[in-house]
């Protein structure tokens, strides 16, 4: 890890990372992620801090509860162990980037965070293809709604959300109580133009489907905060939205062909930092677009990553850790 880098995180910002009763010698595992892990920083790049904590006794045999640790100061997340877990059983993008991470990226690292890098293969599956293909759609559509702005028809705009939506509902199956397909459908209506679901949902757990409801608000709420955008003074966060979209696609086809997680990609560095600088024009971001999603498709067509994780080893896997740090 860069000396500066190393500095600003030994610095008093960042004490409470020693301070913090759910931190300190409980940190497993701790990385410097984001662009710094991607290779595409600058010189004044923020520092994203990223890890797991393992769960003290009064959570694990107690009344408290912990998920994760935040400091939006310092733009730092810390999830307890087991949500880690279930992120990457459900092959959340951000969360299995971490354990693809380069070792000089690495900041803190235990014998027990060594055991859960080393293992990453049990987190991967088929599901990588939905949940990293869905984050790279919803990407594009964001964009493509953000340069049309004034020029796409409201019925198009409200179809680019409709599609986000629906891959949405498709992944909320996986993160919260299973409903029927087509119990929750999001469509436009031709004639009006405007947005519309239709919800048939008996018996259902009231708190899964109000998070459900609020992922989809939220959904909703950013593409507008991108309509109304001044596209000259937001055009450099585009183009950083762009670039991200091509390398979740790279790292997601790298995974479905079975190569495992390779957060940071050398030899597609160059086409990535010139995306981010604005030296492509659209057209031809678009065009790279379409390339990357052709050979997603086709790897995620002949992965042959096991269907679902293989959440036995896994469990094994956790209750060795948790033995290991509590039982030394």
């Amino acid at each position: 890890m860069k000396i500066e880098v190393i500095e600003r995180l030994e610095s008093k910002v960042y004490e409470f990372l020693k301070n913090e009763k759910t931190l300190g010698d409980r940190i497993l595992y701790l990385v410097v992620s984001g662009s710094y892990g991607y290779g595409t920083q600058y010189e004044n790049s923020d520092i994203d801090l990223r890890g797991c904590t393992i769960e003290g006794k009064e959570v694990l045999f107690g009344l408290e509860s912990f998920e994760q640790y935040e400091d939006l100061h310092t733009d730092t997340v810390i999830f307890g162990l087991k949500k880690f877990v279930r992120l990457g059983l459900n092959a959340n993008p951000q969360t299995l980037e971490l354990l693809g991470i380069d070792e000089d990226c690495i900041y803190q690292m235990t014998p027990q965070g060594k055991l859960l890098r080393d293992n990453t293969e049990l987190f991967l599956s088929q599901k990588v293809a939905d949940t990293f293909g869905g984050y790279a759609m919803a990407q594009l559509r964001r964009l493509q709604n953000a340069l049309a702005q004034n020029s796409a028809s409201q019925v198009l705009k409200e179809q680019h959300i409709a599609a986000t939506l629906s891959r949405q509902i498709k992944q909320f199956n996986d993160d919260y109580t299973s409903f029927d397909k087509g119990s929750i459908v999001v469509y436009v209506d031709e004639e009006s133009q405007d947005l519309r679901t239709t919800i048939h949902l008996e018996d259902y757990p009231l708190r899964d489907f109000t998070s459900i409801y609020a992922n989809m608000t939220n959904t909703i709420k950013s593409y507008e905060k991108l309509t109304h955008r001044n596209h000259k003074k937001e055009e450099s966060k585009l183009y950083k939205h762009a670039m991200h979209l091509v390398r979740i696609l790279i790292t997601g086809t790298y995974i479905l062909e079975g190569k495992g997680i390779r957060t940071r990609s050398e030899e597609h560095l160059p086409t990535l930092l010139s995306i981010r600088h604005g030296e492509y024009s659209w057209d031809q971001i678009f065009k790279i677009v379409d390339s990357r999603e052709k050979h997603f498709n086709k790897a995620a067509q002949l992965t042959k990553l096991p269907e679902r994780p293989k959440q036995d080893k896994v469990q094994k896997l956790i209750e060795s850790i948790y033995e290991s740090y509590y039982y030394k």
